[in-house]
């Protein structure tokens, strides 16, 4: 499954549920577009076929698990069972001093990724993502 994972052509989205991968080696993407839920920080289940029929994780989740920065933001957007947000631990060596903002350097209304990740700063071009 891992060799799949790696090279098949995967598009990734953070929904409130999890991580919603679509399979873009297909003709149709759409066809292919599961929902990977994260628990514990550790992809745990796939809307997709195989992983029901299978055991061990499916390419799906194997492919969430090997990208980092998905598998980390999937984490700290992870829903609470109340339907809120778990809060994200930040360690001390995580936090930004104001003084280290690179947001100037940045086209308007793109913040650095300290002062996006942090909530001091929001996009403000919406429209950058479409």
């Amino acid at each position: 499954m891992r060799r799949r994972a790696e090279y098949e052509a995967f598009e990734f989205a953070l929904v409130s549920e999890g991580v919603l991968v679509t399979n873009c080696s297909h003709a149709d993407p759409s066809a292919h577009r599961y929902l990977v839920r994260v628990v514990d920080g550790l992809p745990s289940s796939c809307s997709c076929p195989a992983d029901e029929r299978f055991d061990g994780a499916c390419k799906h989740r194997v492919a969430v698990a090997i990208r980092g920065p998905v598998l980390g933001a999937a984490r700290e957007n992870a829903v609470a069972t109340d339907g809120g947000l778990v809060p994200a631990e930040t360690s001390e060596a995580e936090l930004v001093d104001e003084d280290d903002c690179d947001c100037s350097e940045l086209p308007d209304g793109v913040p650095c990724w300290p002062c996006f990740r942090e909530g001091r700063r929001e996009f403000e071009n919406e429209s950058l993502f479409d």
